[in-house]
């Protein structure tokens, strides 16, 4: 296991979202480009679902995808944390986890956010598939801000 598979694993976050994570590293998501390369939807259907227009991958759902980087601009900045540098999801996760430094609660507050974040883009764009609801960055960064916390507070 790597830094990574460490990460994924905190005590303190459902483990649906671990899983979550866990498949995200793998490139394991259901995301538009792995459905269409396993012919479950056709080519023509591999288009991001924040109406960016780029192929859905797992990187750029999370990562690349011009919606997403504005939530993670405004995730930053909300926690004062440095513009990660990285190449995989992998690298932002750890990087971002210790973009900080500082103490072991930090560390682990920042492994919360990652988390969190992760959790709050997927749920977004399976309600904007799904349902057609759509939230913009602010609501989804005020989600990613009590969502910690009620994790918290239920005890996992």
């Amino acid at each position: 296991m790597d830094a990574a598979d460490n990460l994924i694993w905190h005590p303190q976050v459902p483990l649906k979202v671990s899983i979550l994570a866990w498949r995200l590293l793998r490139d394991r998501l259901p995301t538009r480009v792995n459905l269409v390369t396993r012919q479950v939807l056709s080519p023509t259907a591999h288009t991001c679902v924040f109406g960016c227009g780029e192929a859905e991958s797992a990187h750029h759902l999370f990562i690349s995808c011009g919606f997403v980087g504005f939530l993670w601009d405004l995730v930053r900045s909300w926690i004062d944390i440095p513009l990660v540098d990285f190449v995989s999801l992998r690298d932002h996760f750890i990087q971002f986890t210790s973009s900080a430094g500082g103490s072991r609660a930090r560390r682990s507050f920042l492994q919360l956010i990652w988390l969190a974040c992760v959790w709050v883009v997927w749920t977004e764009r399976n309600h904007r598939l799904f349902r057609g609801s759509i939230d913009m960055p602010h609501v989804l960064l005020d989600k990613i801000k009590l969502l910690p916390w009620y994790v918290l507070c239920q005890g996992g």
